[in-house]
Order: structure tokens, then sequence, then C-alpha cells
């Protein structure tokens, strides 16, 4: 995959919000209880090399805040709920997660905010990288601003 170079960011290709998408896993179901799973490249649309998750967020409290230049990720909610809610630097949108056997396909720059945590809840992230600090974006004024010269650059 060819890198175009984004000011000092270095973006691998044009995303939107169109490529985010909710993505219904394999369920097995039984009586004793049922399975779900995931596996990356067949299921997702990347391989995984890192597994996250969040839990006992605090009534009221967001995550997030931040994009990624590079990474891909997928988001469950693997008990309770919470929302999504996507930005591209020209739309947003929100998600509400609360089945485990579906997720949020989140490609890189993307602004997402988790907020509406129900008690209880555990968010879980596979993402198609180790960590690096590198690849995040914290401001959201030098995001939309990479998000609009990226479709620039792209276009």
């Amino acid at each position: 995959m060819i890198k175009q170079p984004v000011g000092t960011m270095c973006i691998s290709k044009l995303y939107s919000i169109e490529d985010c998408k909710l993505i219904e896993l394999p369920k097995i179901t039984d009586p004793r209880g049922n399975l779900s799973f995931i596996e990356g490249g067949i299921h997702i649309p990347f391989d995984i090399k890192r597994v996250y998750y969040l839990y006992d967020v605090p009534g009221g409290s967001d995550r997030g805040s931040h994009a990624h230049k590079n990474l891909h990720q997928f988001i469950v909610a693997m008990s309770g709920s919470f929302d999504v809610v996507l930005d591209d630097g020209y739309e947003k949108r929100r998600y509400h997660l609360n089945r485990s056997y579906y997720g949020l396909y989140v490609s890189p720059m993307m602004w997402r905010d988790l907020d509406n945590f129900s008690s209880g809840s555990v968010c879980m992230v596979l993402a198609s990288t180790n960590y690096n600090e590198a690849d995040y974006i914290h401001n959201y004024d030098h995001f939309v601003a990479a998000a609009q010269e990226n479709r620039t650059t792209h276009k």
C-alpha cells in the first residue's frame, strides 16, 4: 500500500465514514450458552495484532476522543452497552453497541468518542497494530485539518 504524506502525518489512503460498518459475527447457538468468534482477515478486514478492553467505566464518563492515522479497529460490547460516535471530519454517526455477536469496524482517520456506558459494560477492541503513540491524533482541530488535507490530496 502506498502511503501519502499529509502534513506531518503519513495516511495510507482516503477513508470516510462510509468505510465504517457494523459486522455480524458468527453465532453458534446452544442451550448451554452461545458462542461467537472472530478471525482476523476473515470476519474483520485486518489481522489482529493487539486486544484491549475497557471496563469499570464510571457513569457519565467518556472514552476515546482521539483518532488514529493508520490503525484499524473492531469494537465489541462484550457485556452491557455503550455508544460509539465516529467522525471523519465531515460527517458524524452514532452507533449503539449492545450485543456481543456484533461489532463495529472503525477505519483509520476516524475521530471516535465512546459514551453512554451502561453499568457493568465491557468494551473489547481488536487492533491492527501494536500500540504506537505516534499513530494517535489527540487534538480535534488537528484531526479535522488532516482529514481535509487528506481528502484534497486524494482527489
